[in-house]
């Protein structure tokens, strides 16, 4: 099926406006995704996708999500790392993507870090 200009261009933008939620931003909040080897394999590609779905409807500005390689825990794979400016960094371990949402929900948005799901509460 053939393409037409219009719909590659909103098939770029689409993809853009994604690519841009993983850029790289000296400021705002981070969401860091675990995503060397084990990571993948106990399911963070997932996650990560979650998290970037997650802050692109709720249309929330100033929130980077990307992904780093090991973290040094796997067996507490897939791990997040979320860090909020002038606050102490939160470490999520065993997420999935229904935890992705509720930590877009009540940590990035109501600013209430989920500590069932952190990793003191995970030791």
């Amino acid at each position: 099926m053939k393409k037409s200009f219009a719909d590659l261009m909103e098939i770029r933008n689409k993809t853009l406006n994604r690519v841009n939620l993983r850029v790289d931003r000296e400021e705002g909040i981070r969401i860091v995704v675990g995503m060397a080897t084990c990571g993948i394999a106990a399911g963070a590609r997932p996650v990560l996708k979650a998290f970037s779905e997650e802050v692109s409807k709720r249309e929330l500005q100033g929130v980077t999500v990307a992904q780093t390689g090991c973290i040094g825990m796997c067996r507490l794979e897939p791990i997040v790392e979320v860090t909020v400016p002038g606050e102490e960094k939160v470490t999520y371990v065993h997420m999935t993507p229904e935890k992705a949402a509720r930590v877009v929900a009540e940590h990035i948005v109501n600013k209430q870090p989920v500590a069932e799901y952190t990793i003191g509460a995970a030791e």
